[in-house]
């Protein structure tokens, strides 16, 4: 496989994408057994937010990296379940009326609207938590240094110098004008760092020193600026049904995005340019690099 786009691609990412949401799901199902106490209401609510739906991309491209190295697919998983507990996570808070203030997410009632504000904030933190539990668990990694490795590297993305800090430029974006230059800083925090995380946690778990990494970052920091790209051109011309959300939310709050600043068709262009840029960064690798490469092209042809 050459790594081209089309319809070879997508079919590599879906039928992936499926056994990995299956696994995904089926670990929840396993860590969030509803117990029979006054906690009930706390995990029905994690179970509602974490257990289907989504794209569950993240997961997928810890498995893709993995592919690289040949690393177990109980190790892959693992780290792929962490990740998707950040996520989803986030997603929860970022549904809050004091964030962005959203009734739908993958279709259905957001957390704070299935049930309420408190339990939904808990629900956050509590799968905020359990990503460092899985990660510090020996089922993991057999080794105590990579676990911590993983741990840290997870908490740098996830917080004020990542994904956190990344929101918080966000909402500051309502009250004033972003440039090209601090939109992109914005969306390599919010979106790009837990996307690099995915890919370097398994150069992480396969021992590569860092100098070794420096292909796989520019991998990730390419898609995961043209997975934003992406996400803010079907913001203008998705399908709300598709998305499981509510679309042109962005262009009502006033926020600069790459469509606003670039137009439609610049926007495209520079999606598509980065996709190039981030197969190139996989040029020496094999067919172990396929699923990346599919992921690539995936992300800037989906509908959702």
């Amino acid at each position: 496989m050459d790594g081209g786009g089309g319809a070879s691609a997508a079919s590599l990412v879906t039928s992936r994408a499926a056994g990995v949401a299956q696994d995904i799901d089926a670990a929840f199902h396993r860590l969030l057994a509803v117990p029979d106490d006054a906690r009930a209401r706390l995990y029905e609510a994690m179970r509602h937010a974490a257990i289907g739906g989504g794209k569950r991309l993240r997961p997928l491209l810890v498995q893709a990296a993995c592919d690289l190295f040949n690393i177990s697919r109980d190790s892959a998983l693992r780290v792929g379940l962490a990740v998707e507990c950040i996520h989803v996570y986030s997603l929860i808070h970022d549904d809050l009326p004091a964030m962005d203030d959203d009734d739908m997410r993958r279709g259905k009632p957001t957390v704070h609207k299935a049930y309420d504000e408190a339990a939904a904030i808990l629900a956050g933190d509590c799968l905020h938590d359990l990503a460092f539990e899985i990660l510090a668990d020996e089922e993991t990694h057999p080794d105590p240094f990579v676990r911590i490795d993983l741990v840290r590297a997870l908490a740098a993305s996830s917080g004020p110098a990542g994904m956190a800090g990344g929101q918080m430029m966000d909402l500051e974006a309502e009250k004033t004008r972003f440039d090209l230059a601090t939109v992109t800083r914005l969306q390599n925090l919010k979106t790009g760092a837990l996307i690099e995380f995915c890919v370097e946690a398994a150069a992480i778990m396969a021992r590569l020193p860092h100098e070794g990494r420096i292909g796989l970052r520019g991998y990730a920091r390419d898609i995961g600026l043209a997975f934003q790209i992406a996400d803010d051109l079907l913001d203008v011309e998705g399908d709300a049904a598709l998305a499981g959300k509510a679309l042109g939310k962005d262009a009502a709050a006033g926020k600069e995005t790459f469509v606003s600043l670039l137009g439609v068709d610049r926007a495209r262009e520079q999606a598509h340019m980065l996709v190039d840029q981030a197969k190139a960064h996989l040029r020496g690798a094999g067919a172990e690099a396929d699923l990346l490469r599919a992921i690539a092209d995936y992300i800037v042809e989906r509908d959702r």
